[in-house]
Formats: C-alpha cells, structure tokens, sequence
C-alpha cells in the first residue's frame, strides 16, 4: 500500500479559496473565515486536518482543486477523507484504531509450520497447508522463527503420488491442480514462490550464474518432453564458451537458465518470446528447477544486455569451428545461399529486395547461410546493406571459410599437385562470376554454380546414363555429359550437363578438377537441401521474426547501389521488355499468311501502330540508357541524399538467438538420426520428435541417487513406443548432467516396472 502524502502548512498567511486562509504559527495551524479564526489544531495532528478539511469540501466551502493546492495533499487522499466523514461524520477521524488480534503464529502453529518444512514443503505449500498466508510464514523465516529445510521441496503433504524414481525415499509429487494453486497464492507474483531467493537477489545479494536449479516431484509438467533434447543441446554447444562471451548482472536468472529457456522454447515450437505471457510460467519453470520463467519483459532486458556486449557473432564463430572440426568431411563440402528476410516494420526504409516465394520486390534484409550437403546449418552472415552474392563470398565467406575448414592440404601437397583444391563451395546463379572463380581458384578453393546463359544446347549423342548417389543415399540415373569451357575469357572450367527427359540441358559449371562427374551433378543438385532447411526453419523455428526492435547507423563508407542508378536501371528494363513484345507481335503479324480482304485495312493500322510504338520505345531506351550511364552504379552511405538515408536493424540480438536456433535445429538432427535406428517411416522423424518435445511428463528428484528422472507418457502406437524407448536408451548412455545441479538426467517410459507416482 503506497505511503499518505502528508499536508505542507505555509507559514504565512495562505487563501484556500478567497474567503478561507490558513496560516500556521509557532506548531498550531489556525483556519480563517475573512479575518475571523474558525479552527486551530497542532500541525502535527493529521487527524483534524483530514477532518476540518473534508468538512469544508462537504459543505461547499473549498473544492478538491483548492485543498490538493494548497497543502501538497494527494487527491486520493481527500478522496478517502471525504468518504470516511460522510459516512462517520467528524467522530470517524477520531475512533480508536483497529488492532490486529492475537497473533496467528502461535507456538502450536509454529510448530506445525516448522515440520511441514521439515518434510520438504516449500514455504508457500506450509502456509497453505496451515491456513496461513504465504507473506506472514516467510516474515517468521526471515525473522529466525522458521527454519527452511535443506532437502530438496515437494508439495504439501497428503498430495497424491510418491516420487520412488532411482530408490530412494518417498517424497510426495505435486499434481498439475495443486501447482497451479500454489503459483496462485504467490504474494510477489503468479508461481514466484521462491520469496527468499528473489528478496535477494533484488537486493544484490544473488550469484551471477542466477539461482541454482532445485527441482520438486512434478506430473504431468506441460512442455516437459523437451527435456529430452538436453543431452543433445549440451553436446551441440548450447552453453559452451558462454562465460568467455556472455556476462549478466547478478540477479534472479542466470545466463544457464535463459540459454535453456530460448533452447526449449525454440524446439516446442513456441514462435515468439511474447507467447510466453499466455504459457503458464509456473510450468515452464519446473523445466529450469526453478518456481517460474522471468516475464517477457525481463527476458527482453537480459538479451538486449547480452547483446549489447557484441560477443555474439564470436560466440557463433567458435562454435561454428568446433562443429567443423568434429565434423570434417561435412565442411569439404558447403552450401552458400542468401535468405531474404522481409521487413514490415515502419522504423527504417530498408532498400527492396525480390522475394522469390512471394514473387515480389518488398523492404528486406538478407543473411546469407553457410550450410553442409545435409542442411546443417555452419553459420550465416546478416547484410541489411546487400552487396549481393558475389562480394559476400569473396571479403566475407570465402577467406573465413580459408582460415577455418578443418583438413585442408598442406603448402607442400598443393604446390605438388596444382589440381588439388582446399574445399568446395556451391551456390547458385546469382553467384555465377567467372571473375569470382578465377579469384577462388587462385585460392585453391573450388567452385560449383549453374551457368548463366549456357548457349546452344549440346548433341544427344555425348551425353551418357551415370549411376548418381544422392545426399538421401539413393541412387538415381541421369544422363550426363562433360566438356572444357574457357568462362568469359578468364578461367578453365568443366561444364556439365544433364539432359532431362523433356530435352532440357541443365548446365553447371565447376572448377572441382578431381572429383567423379557423378560426384559433381550429385554436390550441385544436393541445393534442395538448403532450400528445405529455410522451409523448415521459417515453418518452425520463426526464422524471420525479430528479437529487438530497434535499428542502428550504417557507417558512411559502405558501399551500396545507387538508388538513382536502380531506378533508371528499372525503367530501362521495362522499356526494354515492352520492345521486345511490340517487335515480336510486329514479326508475328508479317508472318501471316494471306489476309482477309475485309481486315486488310485493320491489319495495317495494326502494323502501322507498332511500327510507330516500337521506334518510339526505341527512342527512348537510347535516352534512359544514355541517362544511366552517367549516373554512377554504386555508391556509399555518406553520398546519399538525405531522404534517401535509412538505418539498419540491429545484428547482434539477431544473431544471438539465431545461434540458438542453429544448435537447437542440430540438436534436433542429431535426435532424427537416433530415432531413424528404429523408425520405419524416417520422413516421420522429426513429426514424431516435435509431438514428445510438446508432451507431458514427469520430473522426479532423486537426491540420494543423485538423478533426475523424466518419465515419459505413452506415444499413439506401440511402434512409436519402441522409438522412444530406444531414444531414452540412448540419451541415458550420455549420463548427461543437468546444468547447475549434481543429478544425472533418466528418460524412460511409464511402464509396469516404472509406473506412474499416482500408481504406487
């Protein structure tokens, strides 16, 4: 209840109204009627104050307005005072106080208190469990009165369900109703039941790894399925190197707890953080062993203070060389493709790009993603300022990728076989460059693209039926044939082709010397997968969606198209392409045959009309074109006008949850390969891992033992049934340590042998 705001009495002399002063002299108040006293009290006396002053609101004397003025009071308060003398008259200001009665905390209480505490009750469970409010048995805690237990807490007593998990003693396991009771009956807000805990931590008192983890005895925990990605998101890096580049202030939640929290959320499918404001944030706390998740807000703050740090992209580069390191024939071979991530937002005018799934030229940025031949994703460069596919590979991917691929040949075995290349890089067209290749070949790194404007096709006759190995691992026949092409005058190339069964030659175009040319058409056709990874990542993992609404300066030397070029650049090409259909139409009318006699003089108006139009559009192309030509192509930041001026989103947030989402989606791909052991249907993997990852489940502490055991509820089918024993199977193989505790992580099935806490 927020504090009174006292009355500031003048010393002189002061009008309320014209007829009514107040002055005050040597400590007594005295109220004036013209220059007749009508009242005096103590200037200490709060209680005639509130009352000659509702009396003179009741009687008409002074306005609310009046008395706010000229005491300082607030007007709530005079509210409050008129309300109580229009009830109670004068006589209301002066009744004897209500006191409290005898005190609840009794020693008999006390000592019920104290061995529900014993037992393991958390401090709100106890005072529910007495009658008592959670506020008054946490003064007596604080006060010494009250011992909290250091066992680990459970649910009131007389809760059905005994956690049994791991053999040792039988501790009481809350239902989903009585947690979302005791999260009610929170006093600092919904499931913040750990009072003591937050008090210090608000008061800086808290570690800055946060509180550490203490999980209860829980059923039917919502989201608890997601548990089972933990070994995964721990294997793949989720909290590696984050105290080398992360550091929050001490407080409630710690950095192991918000990675996780972005970790699960990301794989349960939850799009947005603000969907947390309608989860249920006592539940998804059980997940963290802790009472509840920090509010959208506060999680906004923690990420904008990470991100305001500027580790981010280092954070992301470390990880992305040790998942190239454990993996080294995945990065011999690697996927480049920029992803155009539409902006609809009014806080900067983002230069347009063309949105190929929508067929449309919107305001975006792009990010440009380095994947390996399965669509696991290595890292992504963001470009709100597109410079386009080519220089992001030659001053940003490529000698990125020179210094951290691991397994390339030595000095000595490149200069001994002047074939041999470092890795390679696919892309496609908007990547075709024969500059670009040469530069990279010079590099010793090999490069696959399709080619643009390929020419006449190739005779039948060379092409050849070659058996071709798929990223699927099938094996697919196409008809392929090979020649040597000097590129645009500046380097040696293979040029492939493939003949589909309608005649279309497909061509490619490598500087890959070595490899097989089935090997080849397999790495370039292998694109789809990149392709499918975008789909799924924007389907599930909200690829597109912002994590920080705000933008920041571009330096003024960047370089970007001249939006005066792009918009002659534009009107060329529709003249040009309304050209090209008059002069077609024109050839398709003389080359009817004979015409109607009747229609002939309409046939030559027609002519005549695009003849006319033709040298007109002629005309003027030779005028726009001229006109672009003075123009400069590209610019810089610090030329543009003005008007022209925009900012660009802020990366580092971005690129921080973007991180998350890449482990997630490869902790993801690791599970899909374990499940795919025993799944019959393997397109069904990760279906069947985003139902257990929404599923409910138990959690239940063993300390003694030392686990934490996640029971799983039954899948649709017994097959499935089967898949997720063999996936708990292997996930216990781990003995994967839950962060920030000593208990050891158990998956199983609820079975006879393991059943649930309601069936012991």
């Amino acid at each position: 209840m927020p504090q009174r705001q006292l009355p500031i009495f003048p010393t002189g002399v002061a009008h309320i109204t014209p007829e009514l002063a107040v002055s005050k002299n040597e400590g007594v108040v005295t109220y004036f009627n013209g220059s007749m006293p009508i009242f005096q009290h103590a200037e200490n006396d709060d209680r005639s104050f509130r009352m000659i002053t509702s009396q003179f609101y009741v009687t008409g004397v002074a306005k609310e307005a009046q008395i706010v003025r000229t005491f300082g009071v607030s007007k709530r308060s005079v509210i409050r005072s008129v309300k109580l003398y229009r009830e109670k008259g004068p006589q209301g200001f002066f009744e004897a106080r209500k006191t409290r009665g005898p005190a609840v905390l009794t020693p008999r209480v006390l000592e019920q208190v104290q061995a529900l505490l014993d037992q393991g009750s958390e401090v709100a469970q106890a005072a529910e469990r007495v009658g008592l409010k959670p506020n008054t048995v946490n003064k007596a805690v604080l006060a010494g009165r009250l011992h909290r237990s250091s066992q680990p807490v459970g649910p009131p007593p007389g809760a059905q369900g005994l956690d049994t998990g791991g053999g040792g003693a039988a501790r009481p396991a809350s239902s989903k109703s009585q947690r979302s009771s005791i999260d009610d009956a929170a006093e600092m807000g919904v499931g913040a039941t750990h009072t003591l805990e937050r008090v210090a931590a608000s008061l800086g008192l808290g570690s800055p790894e946060g509180v550490a983890p203490g999980f209860v005895a829980a059923c039917d925990v919502s989201n608890a399925g997601v548990v089972l990605s933990l070994p995964a998101l721990m294997a793949t890096g989720l909290l590696r190197h984050t105290d080398k580049y992360f550091a929050l202030p001490k407080g409630y939640y710690g950095l192991p707890s918000l990675l996780l929290l972005l970790a699960f959320l990301a794989l349960a499918r939850v799009k947005t953080i603000e969907r947390l404001r309608y989860g249920v944030p006592g539940e998804w706390g059980k997940l963290l062993g802790l009472d509840r998740v920090p509010e959208v807000r506060t999680v906004r703050e923690k990420l904008a203070h990470l991100s305001g740090q500027g580790t981010a992209i280092a954070w992301s580069a470390e990880l992305c060389r040790e998942w190239m390191a454990a993996t080294p024939e995945q990065a011999q071979v690697l996927y480049v493709d920029g992803h155009v991530r539409v902006y609809h937002g009014e806080q900067t005018e983002l230069p347009r790009h063309y949105v190929s799934r929508q067929r449309l030229c919107l305001r975006a940025a792009v990010d440009y993603w380095v994947n390996a031949r399965d669509g696991q994703p290595f890292f992504i460069v963001h470009q709100n300022v597109d410079p386009g596919l080519v220089k992001v590979l030659e001053n940003d991917i490529l000698p990125r990728l020179e210094k951290d691929v691991p397994g390339q040949p030595t000095a000595a075995e490149l200069a001994a076989d002047p074939l041999l290349h470092r890795f390679t890089v696919i892309f496609d067209r908007e990547g075709y460059s024969p500059e670009l290749m040469k530069k990279a070949k010079q590099r010793r790194i090999a490069c696959l693209t399709y080619r643009k404007k390929p020419g006449e096709d190739w005779s039948e006759e060379e092409f050849t039926e070659q058996a071709v190995t798929l990223v699927s691992g099938n094996v697919a026949k196409m008809r392929l044939a090979e020649r040597g092409v000097y590129l645009g005058d500046k380097v040696w190339v293979r040029e492939i082709r493939r003949l589909t069964a309608s005649g279309h030659q497909t061509a490619i175009v490598a500087t890959d010397y070595r490899s097989d040319l089935a090997v080849s058409a397999a790495s370039m056709f292998a694109r789809w997968c990149q392709e499918n990874f975008f789909r799924y990542m924007r389907e599930h993992y909200n690829l597109d969606g912002l994590v920080e609404y705000g933008t920041e300066d571009i330096p003024d030397t960047t370089r970007l198209v001249n939006p005066a070029y792009r918009r002659l650049d534009g009107e060329v090409r529709k003249k040009a392409a309304r050209l090209t259909r008059v002069r077609a139409e024109f050839g398709g009318l003389s080359l009817e045959g004979e015409i109607d006699p009747k229609k002939v003089e309409a046939y030559e108006q027609r002519k005549a009309a695009l003849h006319i139009e033709s040298e007109h559009l002629q005309e003027q192309l030779v005028l726009l074109k001229a006109k672009r030509k003075g123009v400069k192509r590209h610019t810089t930041v610090g030329e543009l006008p003005e008007e022209a001026r925009f900012e660009r989103l802020r990366i580092q947030s971005k690129h921080l949850v973007d991180t998350i989402k890449m482990i997630a989606y490869r902790a993801e791909t690791a599970m899909v390969h374990i499940v795919n052991e025993k799944l019959v249907r393997q397109d069904d993997a990760r279906s069947l891992l985003r139902t257990i990852y929404q599923q409910e489940a138990d959690l239940m502490p063993d300390q003694e033992a030392g686990t934490l055991t996640v029971r799983l509820h039954h899948m649709g089918n017994r097959a499935h049934d089967e898949v997720v024993r063999h996936l708990c199977a292997e996930l216990n193989a781990t003995e994967t340590v839950f962060p920030g505790t000593d208990l050891r992580l158990v998956y199983e099935l609820v079975s006879a042998q393991n059943p649930r806490p309601q069936e012991v």
